[in-house]
């Protein structure tokens, strides 16, 4: 049973008591309190039916925002994929590409840029300041 409902059986037996709603002041004060009931039940009907609309709305808003970051994030991922967790990218000083360094990179402490062929050494330091790559001849 609804709000509005329950208030509307309230109503059906306020009326079924036969009170005087003009000479009694219990009669007057159950008629307000009554009418009251009514507004309030409408309202919270009201707030309870634009709820459900914005929680519809805020499902379709999360479905187009789910397609926009497949579309936007997944490029970048199939990107990634071909690398390893454990890899960064450096620009090569040369002719400016991109260079992927991985683990096996840093071990062997050179890579080479697949751009332009020229090979770096690679020092792992823990200030960037410091990190400086150069050719090796």
């Amino acid at each position: 049973m609804t709000i509005s409902e329950k208030v509307a059986y309230l109503k059906g037996l306020a009326e079924g008591l036969d009170l005087d709603t003009v000479k009694s002041k219990e009669g007057k004060l159950i008629s307000v309190m009554i009418g009251i009931l009514e507004e309030l039940a409408m309202s919270v009907e009201d707030l309870e039916e634009n709820a459900l609309n914005l929680g519809e709305e805020i499902d379709v808003l999360s479905d187009d925002l789910s397609d926009v970051e497949e579309v936007v994030f997944d490029e970048e991922d199939d990107d990634l994929e071909d690398y390893d967790d454990d890899w960064f990218e450096v620009e090569c000083p040369t002719c400016g590409a991109d260079i992927m360094v991985d683990d096996e990179a840093l071990t062997d402490g050179e890579v080479e840029c697949p751009s332009c062929g020229t090979r770096y050494a690679m020092e792992l330091t823990d200030d960037e300041a410091e990190d400086e790559d150069s050719p090796v001849e």
